[in-house]
């Protein structure tokens, strides 16, 4: 593990709800919480990913880093016919439009629900991780998440920043994860 400079969480907590997106994103994050002994519980909840195999590759990949690390991972519903249906009027919006909005609200409410439901106090999410998404867009949908469960904060931070990029790199190139080549829906694999 990697010492890192401490990043002001919400309040005190050990443990956390962690929506993964995949593996790469979520290993320096996982890295960081292990490190401020901060027990990360991944919730996989991507509805968005197409087609079914790249959702397959991307959960099994994540799994395999949990189980690496011994740490839970939860597997919600792939619901990617629900998911179409209520983005599918968007689907002329560009990366890092309204679209990415709206997706990024339907899995953080999940997350957010299910920490409502299973006691957790704190969810983030590694979407914040990725150089390629609205920083901006992931903090709007995860404080709204938020504001449906009183019980519920949302970790809102730029993990980006204070050497977690540098050690996302270097787990990455560690555990030889596979690397998608875009978001995970078929509107951004469109554009690719």
């Amino acid at each position: 593990m990697t010492v890192h400079r401490f990043i002001s969480i919400p309040y005190p907590a050990d443990t956390i709800l962690l929506h993964s997106c995949c593996a790469p994103c979520s290993s320096g994050i996982i890295d960081y919480l292990l490190d401020q002994n901060i027990k990360p519980i991944i919730f996989y909840f991507n509805p968005n990913i197409f087609p079914t195999e790249e959702y397959e590759i991307r959960k099994a990949e994540n799994k395999r880093y949990a189980n690496a690390l011994e740490i839970p991972f939860v597997d919600a519903d792939y619901s990617y016919d629900r998911w179409k249906i209520k983005l599918n009027h968007l689907s002329d919006e560009p990366e890092r439009g309204q679209r990415c909005l709206e997706c990024f609200k339907i899995r953080l409410v999940e997350t957010a629900s299910y920490a409502h439901s299973n006691g957790y106090k704190i969810f983030a999410t590694t979407l914040a991780s990725s150089r390629w998404k609205s920083l901006t867009q992931i903090n709007e949908a995860g404080n709204y998440a938020a504001s449906l469960f009183p019980d519920v904060t949302f970790w809102a931070n730029n993990w980006r920043k204070n050497g977690l990029a540098q050690n996302q790199a270097k787990i990455i190139r560690e555990y030889n994860f596979y690397r998608q080549q875009y978001c995970g829906c078929e509107y951004s694999l469109c554009s690719v």
